[in-house]
C-alpha cells in the first residue's frame, strides 16, 4: 500500500471510532471513503449492527460485496452520520467535492445526516478553495447555453476560468449515476464560496455543484505528522 493510501486509511480508521451499533450511516464515494467501507465491513463481520446508505452505485457495489447491510434514504430519511472524502477542505470546513462524479447524491446524503465527518489526507487542506476544478452537474439539454450561464454567474462571484466537459478514461462523455453531465470549472481561486454557490444555484440547467458549505462538522486529516482533527465552529 502506498504512503498516500496508508494516510487515507488512517483517517478512515479514526472516523470509524465515531460509529456505534444501531447507527444509520451515509457511505461516501471515492478512494478515501473506500477505505472506510472496508474497515466498516470488518466491524460488521465482528457483530457491529449498522445500516449504510451509499452515495453512488460504486459504493453500493463495494458495500454489498463486503456484506455491509444497506438501505436507501426512502427507508431511512434521517441518518446519524455521514462519512465521506473531499477534494479540497477550506479553513472553515467548506469543501469541494465531486471529483468522483457523485456530488449530487453525496450532498443529498450529507444533508440528511445529523453529522458529517470528512476523511482525507492532509494535502487536501488548503487556505483558499479553487485549485481543484469545481465540479458542476448539469442536465444534458442545452449544455452550451448552460455553460454561458455558469460563466456569467461565476464572474458575478469573482471567479474566472475555463469550463471543461468531463470525459471518462475512454474519452466518452462522463455521465453521473443520475444521468447528468459534469462541467469542471478551473477557477484557480474561489474568493467567496457562499457567493459562488448562490450564484450557480440560479443558473437554469445546473443540477448541483461541488461546494459543500456548512455540512462538514468534523474533518479528519492524516499526514506525515499524524492525524489532525478540525471541527467547525
Amino acid at each position: 500500500m502506498s504512503n498516500a493510501e496508508m494516510l487515507k486509511r488512517q483517517a478512515a480508521a479514526r472516523a470509524l471510532e465515531h460509529v456505534r451499533s444501531g447507527m444509520k450511516l451515509g457511505l461516501g464515494t471515492g478512494s478515501t471513503a473506500k477505505h472506510f467501507v472496508e474497515l466498516l465491513a470488518e466491524r460488521v463481520a465482528e457483530g457491529l449492527e449498522v445500516v449504510g446508505v451509499p452515495t453512488s452505485e460504486a459504493t453500493r457495489l463495494q458495500a454489498e460485496s463486503l456484506n455491509v447491510p444497506l438501505g436507501t434514504l426512502d427507508d431511512y430519511p434521517a441518518l446519524d452520520l455521514c462519512v465521506d472524502g473531499a477534494d479540497e477542505v477550506g479553513p472553515d470546513l467548506t469543501l469541494i467535492k465531486g471529483g468522483g462524479g457523485a456530488l449530487l447524491r453525496e450532498k443529498i446524503v450529507a444533508s440528511a445526516a445529523a453529522q458529517m465527518i470528512v476523511i482525507a489526507d492532509a494535502s487536501k487542506h488548503v487556505e483558499t478553495l479553487g485549485a481543484f476544478p469545481l465540479p458542476i452537474e448539469v442536465v444534458d439539454f442545452g449544455v452550451a447555453a448552460i455553460r454561458r450561464g455558469i460563466e456569467k454567474a461565476a464572474r458575478a462571484a469573482g471567479c474566472h476560468g475555463l469550463l471543461a466537459l468531463r470525459r471518462g478514461a475512454d474519452g466518452h462523455v462522463f455521465v453521473t449515476d443520475q444521468g447528468h453531465l459534469i462541467l469542471d470549472a478551473a477557477f484557480g481561486v474561489i474568493p467567496d464560496a457562499a457567493a459562488l454557490a448562490a450564484s450557480l444555484a440560479n443558473v437554469p440547467g445546473v443540477v448541483e455543484h461541488g461546494l459543500f458549505i456548512n455540512l462538514a462538522n468534523r474533518v479528519i486529516l492524516a499526514g506525515a505528522d499524524g492525524v489532525t482533527v478540525l471541527d467547525r465552529a
